[in-house]
């Protein structure tokens, strides 16, 4: 039997903008993609930047903000056949947004252009997200520096929250605002959080210093890498890096941590 990771889990990465979010998302999805335990795996894009897009090498236009733009028109200018229509078509539209790629599928939540309170619309959303989310073991969801618009819109539960930054400042109070969101019940069904130390020197002591700034545990230290940022620079997708590649090998690293605090 294939070794468990976070397997039949949703796993929420978020950070301050800069931190290098996206290229840890995307190697993580690399390694998840890889490993028979993580079954079937939708990768959900929460930021409306649509980053993740491009280091993925995903190449899609469909995004749910656009699924609920239609609704939105529908709703304020339509007919009643035309509103129920739409209403019928809800399940296939969220479909058609999702995008299958090599060993995963995409979901970009994308921009939400319209102003104002839709209650109603966001609830037709959320239930049917929530029953395409089941057809899948693993969830990896990459959002900005809140976690509000995860809880908001995506899911209900966030089984293990990491929370990337790197060695400066304004990442770590980030970090701690985040963990003082999570506490104060904006994320009730968070079952774990922990830190992940991006684009680090790599010194020992430095990771023990960088350790003690946090209440939380830090499950990964991934060190700059110049391939990383060469791929980057080129516009490559990260999905392209070598197996050996350093900063892959800490992703790993950082999911066996997580998988260890399970047990």
């Amino acid at each position: 039997m294939a070794e468990k990771h976070i397997q039949g889990k949703i796993v929420a990465v978020c950070g301050k903008g800069g931190v290098g979010k996206t290229a840890f998302t995307t190697m993580l999805t690399r390694v998840l993609k890889d490993d028979p335990a993580t079954g079937r795996l939708l990768v959900v894009d929460a930021d409306p930047a649509m980053g993740l897009l491009y280091a993925l090498g995903v190449d899609t236009s469909k995004s749910i903000g656009a699924v609920r733009e239609k609704i939105l028109e529908a709703a304020e200018k339509g007919t009643a056949g035309e509103k129920a229509e739409v209403a019928e078509q809800l399940d296939y539209l969220i479909l058609n947004a999702l995008q299958e790629a090599d060993g995963f599928s995409y979901l970009a939540m994308g921009h939400m252009n319209a102003k104002g309170c839709f209650c109603s619309v966001n609830d037709l959303l959320h239930d049917s997200l929530a029953q395409l989310v089941n057809q899948f073991d693993t969830i990896l969801i990459d959002g900005e520096a809140g976690i509000e618009q995860i809880n908001r819109q995506v899911t209900d539960h966030v089984n293990t929250l990491l929370l990337v930054t790197d060695s400066s400042f304004r990442g770590q109070q980030t970090v701690k605002t985040i963990e003082k969101l999570v506490a104060d019940g904006y994320v009730p069904a968070c079952e774990r959080m922990g830190v992940v130390l991006n684009r680090i020197p790599g010194d020992e002591r430095s990771n023990e210093d960088l350790k003690k700034v946090f209440n939380l545990p830090v499950y990964g230290f991934i060190p700059f890498d110049s391939e990383v940022e060469q791929f980057d620079r080129r516009g490559e997708s990260l999905m392209g890096l070598p197996a050996g590649n350093a900063a892959l090998k800490a992703v790993r690293a950082t999911i066996a941590a997580v998988d260890a605090s399970e047990r």
